[in-house]
C-alpha cells in the first residue's frame, strides 16, 4: 500500500485514477472521486445494489447533492445540529449532481456523511466529496488497521505515519470500531437502516 504525503494523496484522488484510505470517528475508510465510485465495487468485490456514502469535510459541501423543500431540509437540520459531526449517515433524495456510480440501482437517493474526526475532514476538505466505503472485502468484517488494509489492498494510497501525525489533533478522538448508524427520510420520518455508533432518540426519528 503505496505511503504518499498529504499533497500527494490529495492530488492522486483528485486524478481519479487512485482509491484512497484514510482513518475517520467509526472504521477506517476507501474512498475515491464520485464519479470514479466504480474502483471501490471493483476492489471489494462489491454488489451494485449496496450503495456508497458521499463523504464531504462540511454540510455546506454536501447540500448541493440532495433534494428537499425547505420544510424538509429544517427537519434535516435539526437532527444534524445534534449529530454531525459523527458517526450518523442520512439516506436522501439525491439531486441530478450525485453521479449513477454511487448508487447504480438506487440512483433517487444518497447517503451522505460529515466525520468528526480531523485527517478523514483534512483530506476531505482538499479533495471536496468523496465516494467512501469501509475498508473490507464485500461481507467481511471492516478491517481496523493499516497493516490489514495494506494486505487486502495493496495498490491503495495511504498517508505516511508522518503526514497523519501533523493532521491529527493533540487530543484526537479516537475511532470507535463501530460503522455508523444510517438512517434514510421516507418522506415524513426517519427510518433506521442500520443500528450502529450513534442511537436516535424518539423525537429524533418522528422528525421532530
Amino acid at each position: 500500500m503505496p505511503q504518499v504525503s498529504f499533497p500527494d494523496l490529495v492530488t492522486k484522488v483528485r486524478s481519479g485514477e487512485h482509491l484512497v484510505s484514510f482513518p475517520t470517528d467509526t472504521v477506517p475508510a476507501l474512498g475515491a472521486r464520485p464519479d470514479r465510485a466504480g474502483l471501490i465495487f471493483t476492489a471489494k468485490q462489491r454488489q451494485l445494489d449496496k450503495p456508497l456514502i458521499l463523504m464531504a469535510a462540511n454540510l455546506g459541501d454536501l447540500w448541493a447533492y440532495v433534494n428537499g423543500s425547505p420544510a424538509e431540509r429544517q427537519i434535516w437540520q435539526h437532527v444534524i445540529d445534534r449529530y454531525l459531526p459523527g458517526a450518523l449517515t442520512l439516506v436522501l433524495p439525491a439531486s441530478d449532481l450525485v453521479p449513477p456510480a454511487m448508487n447504480p440501482t438506487q440512483p433517487t437517493s444518497i447517503g451522505v456523511r460529515v466525520p468528526n474526526h480531523a485527517i478523514a475532514r483534512a483530506i476531505l476538505n482538499e479533495t471536496g466529496p468523496l465516494a467512501t466505503t469501509s475498508a473490507n472485502r464485500s461481507g467481511q468484517p471492516p478491517l481496523q488497521t493499516m497493516a490489514a488494509i495494506a494486505a487486502a489492498f495493496p495498490a491503495v494510497v495511504t498517508l505516511t505515519p508522518a503526514a497523519e501525525a501533523t493532521l491529527q489533533r493533540s487530543a484526537p478522538l479516537a475511532p470507535s470500531g463501530i460503522p455508523s448508524t444510517v438512517i434514510r427520510w421516507t418522506g415524513t420520518c426517519w427510518e433506521i437502516l442500520r443500528q450502529g455508533a450513534v442511537h436516535l432518540d424518539e423525537e429524533a426519528l418522528k422528525g421532530q
